[in-house]
């Protein structure tokens, strides 16, 4: 088992899922977040971050759904015949 599929079986019940709609776009989303921890951000849930490190907390973070993002969708050229 990843460390992913770890991560989202101990959500803990009564938690509020994020519309994370596959385990890449969760890794994108943490990742970001990780930096922004990593830059000095405090963290959003209740967690020692001396005891876990920034991508952890991060993760755990996302899966709580307390890291709110959007979805943008690029919009495709035309194809000139």
């Amino acid at each position: 088992m990843s460390a992913i599929d770890e991560a989202i079986a101990h959500v803990p019940e009564g938690a509020v899922e994020p519309e994370i709609d596959s385990k890449y776009r969760l890794i994108i989303v943490a990742a970001k977040r990780s930096k922004q921890l990593q830059r000095g951000a405090k963290p959003r849930i209740d967690i020692d971050s001396q005891k876990h490190k920034p991508t952890r907390v991060a993760l755990e973070e996302v899966i709580r759904g307390r890291v709110p993002f959007r979805i943008k969708i690029k919009e495709h050229e035309p194809i000139e015949d």
